[in-house]
């Protein structure tokens, strides 16, 4: 049964070898299908034998497909949105796609420049990272009927698969509370993302169950990089009065933080207790262990493969829930004397 030297083995040749029609042979060697009949399983067994290799491009070119799936990021110098896409490239494989990606600088004409480029070279749906709450990208796509899934952020109505962002930023200041701060600052991301507005109002929902009333130029709407972090740390810690706890809403703007606080002289945890969000693999390994929210991205990602290919299931926005990992970064606010 071993072909000659240099041939290329055909989907004929293995339905010949294997005594089916070529029809019966495709459908035996479709990765989509999970046939286990017995003529399935002999079609594959002599396919392997002779050394036939499956064309998948050109077979979903015939289905009108190319099996590839289209990712936005706003930048993957972002260690979460190169996280992101780790994920989903490996959720992706898990379905016989190919995840291609793209960035937007956060900036919503480079955003739709990107999509319209992953559309013209045919992927069978685009998942986006970068979603603003101006943004009328995701409406485009859904006008246009194309398949597409949010990612981190949602606009509220296209399929989306996030973490609940108001129960992590809840938990990142309750924990704050019951170590006994009560004046905790808030640097959050920016206005125009769900994420930035939804991990504030879980602060404020902790500080509104424990009675405080915080400051309003303690809460900070940044961006969410290292520089960012400094800044909004920067013009807290010069402050007359400084908060004793802050909740970064990522850990690059906590790690932007923590350079202020040495600047400041300020030991983080003994001197200024510090909680992040995503709980990136570098939080746990710095100087002093971030304490930060855990968030699901391998189940995101494989919520968001699933919505773009069960389109118009219900729930269309899905929200993974986060978990609080303490570590040495927060510690009790410190008492009158103590150094």
């Amino acid at each position: 049964m071993e072909p000659a030297p240099g041939t290329i083995v055909t989907l004929k040749d293995v339905a010949a070898a294997s005594g089916v029609s070529i029809s019966t042979a495709s459908r035996a060697l479709d990765e989509r299908t999970t046939s286990r009949s017995a003529a399935a399983a002999h079609v594959r067994k002599v396919a392997e034998e002779l050394g036939y290799r499956r064309n998948s491009f050109a077979s979903s070119l015939r289905r009108g497909e190319t099996r590839t799936l289209g990712v936005l990021v706003p930048r993957l110098s972002d260690t979460v949105m190169a996280l992101m896409f780790e994920e989903l490239e490996r959720a992706a494989s898990s379905r016989g796609y190919f995840a291609m990606v793209a960035t937007s600088g956060d900036d919503p004409d480079d955003e739709r420049r990107a999509a319209e480029t992953l559309l013209d070279r045919n992927v069978d749906g685009l998942i986006l990272a970068t979603a603003r709450l101006d943004d009328g990208l995701p409406l485009f796509l859904r006008e246009r009927r194309v398949p597409h899934a949010l990612v981190l952020r949602t606009d509220g109505v296209s399929p989306s698969a996030l973490g609940d962002d108001e129960v992590g930023g809840y938990l990142a200041v309750r924990h704050l509370i019951d170590l006994g701060h009560r004046d905790i600052a808030v640097v959050t991301g920016p206005t125009f993302t769900s994420t930035g507005i939804a991990r504030l109002a879980g602060a404020r929902k902790a500080m509104d169950e424990a009675g405080i009333t915080p400051s309003e130029s303690w809460l900070v709407a940044a961006g969410y990089g290292i520089e960012n972090g400094f800044a909004a740390g920067e013009a807290l810690l010069a402050a007359k009065k400084r908060p004793t706890a802050v909740f970064a809403a990522n850990d690059n703007t906590a790690m932007g933080i923590m350079a202020a606080a040495h600047r400041h002289e300020l030991r983080i945890g003994p001197d200024l207790a510090l909680v992040g969000y995503n709980d990136t693999p570098l939080s746990a390994r710095l100087p002093t262990p971030l304490t930060s929210v855990h968030v699901p991205l391998d189940q995101i990602a494989r919520t968001a493969i699933d919505l773009i290919m069960h389109p118009g299931q219900e729930p269309r926005i899905r929200k993974s829930i986060p978990t609080l990992i303490p570590r040495e970064s927060s510690g009790p606010p410190r008492k009158v004397g103590d150094r």
